[in-house]
């Protein structure tokens, strides 16, 4: 074998994402996505592959071309396949043989349709559908597509944009029924709010959506489970108006309805836990009260694409179940039944991103990622625990070069808090060396470093940094009141966390050179690095990220900015004062680090001028700072951005700490 070398920036490239498996009925076959980059399109493909589990050998392909195709569901008796494709320039719902041979569009929907449900008789699919209230479902052949006119917008909401779908076209998420037999659909549910489409039940009469019917869109901020009788169009609301509840599944023989969900204690800092409605009684469990864990996948990551995990699996005796939590830097598999038992099935140093389950033979197909596995997809027998791999779509290119294996790290908070987090020793290390350390803050909050591939911080490690993570106050994994300790406190017991973890790096690793010290972060983590450098000089160079600068524009120029910043500073523009204490900004004559603003032209999450504030700020002062923006991008550059910005943005990075460490 040839000599192996470090990871490039554009080595993303070379890497696949693997996501969704999913078993087919019999449990001999599964099925999943692999997405990768066209360099020369400067875009993504996803394609359809299929593992027989049976025979083994290597997955085979079965959808081709330069498209997305993703959301691959098996019809109930596995001899089709429905899945979604933009292959005629917007998002339809397609069907093929699973013998093979070519998809036909299911119906010819208007606007673009997404997650394909599959009737348990196998004769329709039921999907979701955008749609204005007076417009057809299905596009008339006759009609031409005029050339779009500019035309002004007009708001009339604070809820008019979001950084995923930009401003508000007036369109409704709907759930249409389409007849495979004759591509005919027809709407479930017809009404002015956002129907999310969750399951059919198994005797095929009822279908479950989540959805907030409040009138007020700007104060839309719970979701109730729905049952919708579909010969009558009868609605049961099986949940209490006050939280927020989805990734709702019937059990098979249909007397429980199992969903993930919360009633907003501590608004967006809530823990979601596990609850099991019994529909003959109305008796309602939840299974996870006691454990507190967050039901779900928190982990920040830079690499999946399209990662999707089912709330909760059931089990062939409709007793049993399973489900995905978030937990001390894990996604752990667990098991649960009726008498309220919840242990383990598969906890490892890991984060588990998707997964299926073969009813019959108690076996599970997860796709699994780790700090120097990027994903692959595994077998797991439940009764034995033996783990096999099933993919290995990077193992051919990481067999070419060196990652670095991150060290967890756990001590006290100086208040005494119990922190955990991970350091990367630099690609190259040698013992003696002195490195210089760069720290990493995530976004969120409430989100969680974990056991996972993060390809920035490899690329930082291959160029001969040393790299420090933590999950400081506010992020998941470590119960409800760790969560919620940094609302209110922003730049307070947060900031000492990351302190804190630098000086136990110091102390504890002496590789590290003190004089040589990065920081950067994206979101939240962009905020915390404009707070650090406004506060300490400590650090050599700075990179902040989509970040927050100023809280008291961000609450109006943010698709999230009144509430988000009622929920997590605790003040709006009547208090001025507690914004402006709160901002980066007010500090911005005190920062002497140099600083790099990364900022994307269309993020509405933290918009734009978050960044030319703080630019024109330190400029003014003849502070050293360079600003680049991001043309056509928003607030998922890192994650789902063009390929090539992608690229920059990590060459932006590396020349800022090079040129400074």
């Amino acid at each position: 074998m040839g000599e192996k070398r470090f990871l490039k920036a554009e080595d993303l490239y070379e890497l696949k994402s693997v996501t969704d498996p999913q078993f087919s009925p019999d449990g001999k076959k599964c099925v999943f996505v692999q997405t990768e980059m066209l360099e020369k399109k400067n875009d993504y493909a996803s394609n359809l592959y299929i593992i027989d589990l049976e025979k083994g050998g290597e997955p085979k392909q079965w959808t081709y071309g330069e498209n997305r195709n993703h959301s691959p569901r098996w019809s109930p008796d596995g001899t089709k396949m429905a899945f979604v494709s933009n292959r005629t320039g917007k998002n339809q719902i397609f069907v093929m043989d699973a013998n093979g041979g070519e998809a036909q569009q299911a119906a010819s929907f208007r606007n673009s349709a997404s997650g394909p449900v599959w009737s348990p008789d196998g004769a329709k699919i039921a999907c979701s559908v955008w749609l204005k209230p007076d417009e057809d479902l299905l596009e008339k052949e006759e009609e031409k597509k005029d050339e779009k006119k500019l035309e002004p917008f007009v708001a009339v909401e604070m809820k008019y944009k979001s950084d995923a779908a930009g401003f508000w076209d007036g369109k409704y998420k709907q759930t249409a029924i389409i007849n495979l037999a004759d591509g005919k659909a027809e709407l479930l549910e017809k009404g002015e709010a956002d129907y999310h489409l969750q399951c059919w039940s198994p005797d095929g009469k009822t279908i479950v959506l989540s959805a907030d019917e409040t009138p007020e869109r700007d104060f839309s901020f719970k979701s109730d489970i729905l049952l919708i009788d579909i010969e009558s169009g009868n609605k049961t609301k099986i949940t209490n108006g006050k939280g927020y509840y989805g990734n709702a599944a019937f059990s098979p023989n249909g007397k429980y309805l199992g969903y993930t969900g919360h009633e907003r204690e501590y608004e967006n800092a809530t823990l979601p836990q596990l609850w099991i409605h019994e529909l003959e009684t109305g008796n309602v469990q939840c299974i996870t009260e006691n454990m507190d864990i967050l039901v779900g996948d928190a982990v920040a990551g830079d690499f999946q694409q399209g990662a999707n995990s089912p709330g909760l699996l059931w089990g062939e005796d409709s007793e049993s179940f399973y489900f995905l939590a978030s937990d001390q830097g894990n996604t752990v598999l667990y098991f649960g039944n009726l008498s309220g038992e919840v242990y383990p099935a598969l906890l490892d140093q890991q984060h588990v991103y998707g997964y299926t389950l073969d009813r019959k033979n108690q076996r599970i197909v997860a796709a699994i990622s780790n700090p120097i596995l990027p994903g692959e997809l595994f077998q797991l027998e439940v009764t034995t625990g033996e783990l096999k791999q099933l993919t290995s779509v990077n193992e051919k290119f990481l067999s070419s070069i060196t990652l670095s294996q991150p060290e967890q790290i756990s001590f006290p908070a100086s208040d005494g808090t119990p922190l955990h987090g991970w350091i990367m020793k630099p690609a190259g290390f040698k013992e003696g060396g002195k490195y210089p350390l760069v720290l990493e803050i995530h976004g969120g909050p409430h989100a969680m470093y974990a056991n996972t591939y993060f390809n920035e911080f490899q690329v930082l490690a291959s160029e001969g940094y040393a790299v420090l993570y933590i999950n400081p106050r506010g992020s998941h994994g470590y119960g409800q009141q760790f969560v919620n300790a940094v609302r209110g406190d922003y730049g307070g017991g947060d900031y000492q966390d990351v302190m804190d973890a630098v000086d136990y790096a110091l102390e504890h690793y002496d590789y590290i050179d003190k004089d040589r010290l990065g920081v950067t972060g994206g979101s939240y983590g962009g905020f915390m690095t404009n707070w650090i450098v406004g506060h300490t000089d400590r650090f050599k160079a700075a990179v902040t990220q989509r970040s927050i600068s100023n809280w008291i524009s961000f609450y109006g120029v943010s698709d999230i900015g009144y509430y988000f910043t009622e929920w997590q500073i605790k003040a709006d523009l009547n208090n001025l004062e507690t914004l402006w204490k709160h901002s980066p900004l007010a500090y911005a004559d005190k920062i002497k680090t140099p600083l790099l603003i990364l900022h994307s032209e269309k993020d509405y999450r933290c918009p734009i001028e978050q960044a030319e504030q703080l630019f024109i700020a330190l400029k003014r002062q003849g502070k050293e700072t360079k600003f680049i923006r991001f043309p056509e991008s928003n607030h998922e550059l890192s994650r789902s951005g063009k390929p090539n910005l992608r690229l920059n943005r990590l060459g932006y990075i590396v020349d800022w700490f090079n040129s400074h460490l």
